[in-house]
């Protein structure tokens, strides 16, 4: 598999352990953050899904989702998770309680991949960064959108835990996490998927702690290392105390002396456009190629 299709070093079958990893019933904070900040861009946006879907929503957030629920409390809803048990819980977790209204008067909330050209919002948050075939993802997605439906995604950047990455450097460590691809990528990636009009952005947020159990408490809530060459077999006590000793260095006077971490943020929004076939002696287009067509012909001559 070459670099373009997946993040550069990461290793897919430590992705697919973490991936299978039990979730909480709650979201990591960082998470739900993340998601709230996605939100606030979904004000630039006219189109008011009537179905969307939300790819992985216990690590995406939880909160989130009932934030999108009460912004379209309408649409139908698909939860979709490579582990059906994580999509299940999820759906138990915002659906409400079987006493209350909402639940059994709201839209059906249904559980895995949702029907090819049918959601008009696919929303995936912090996801891609741990995704073994990122490439193959983004088509995934593509093929579930409506034409003119969009994708909302966040994930991490290249300058996540940069802190730490250069500490393990000064130790002769190896890396203690896999490196995320860059922005521009994702663009490329997104174009080559099939979507139009990629908008990418990014942010960086600093996170503090007052104590280094504290900071690993939380790093270990949004991931484990997936890189190739991380530590092989365990460690001992003697090296958790080493390690304790480098995340003391990474206190900042300006910050208190609390110890400091950067996370860099990568926003990703793309449209799924009407689609194209090329002219050639002989053409062979696909039912639902030819059905999302007439869709969009008929759509603009409605609107003549």
């Amino acid at each position: 598999m070459s670099a373009p299709e997946r993040p550069p070093s990461l290793d897919p079958v430590a992705a697919a352990r973490w991936a299978a990893y039990p979730v909480g019933m709650a979201s990591p904070w960082l998470h739900e953050e993340v998601a709230s900040r996605m939100q606030d861009r979904l004000d630039f946006i006219k189109l008011q899904p009537t179905t969307w879907a939300h790819w992985e929503p216990a690590r995406g957030g939880l909160l989130a989702h009932k934030a999108l629920q009460k912004r379209y409390p309408k649409a139908q809803v698909w939860l979709n998770s490579a582990y059906a048990d994580q999509a299940l819980a999820a759906r138990s977790a915002v659906q409400g309680h079987w006493w209350q209204a909402a639940r059994w008067l709201g839209p059906r909330i249904q559980v895995g991949l949702p029907p090819e050209g049918q959601v008009q919002m696919l929303w995936a948050n912090m996801l891609l960064h741990t995704a073994a075939q990122p490439q193959k993802l983004l088509k995934t997605w593509h093929s579930a959108l409506a034409v003119d439906g969009f994708l909302m995604f966040s994930c991490l950047g290249p300058d996540t835990l940069r802190e730490l990455r250069n500490a393990y450097a000064q130790q002769g460590w190896p890396e203690p996490a896999h490196e995320f691809t860059d922005m521009h990528d994702w663009g490329d990636m997104l174009v080559e998927a099939g979507f139009a009009e990629p908008v990418m952005d990014m942010e960086r947020i600093t996170l503090t702690y007052e104590t280094p159990e504290r900071m690993l408490a939380e790093l270990r809530e949004l991931g484990r290392n997936l890189h190739v060459q991380r530590f092989a077999g365990l460690r001992g006590r003697r090296w958790r105390e080493q390690l304790d000793q480098l995340l003391l260095t990474l206190a900042r006077p300006e910050e208190g002396g609390r110890l400091t971490l950067s996370f860099e943020i990568v926003y990703g929004h793309a449209l799924k456009p009407r689609p194209r076939v090329k002219v050639s002696a002989q053409t062979e287009i696909g039912l639902e190629q030819m059905r999302q067509m007439l869709h969009s012909t008929a759509g603009k001559a409605d609107k003549v």
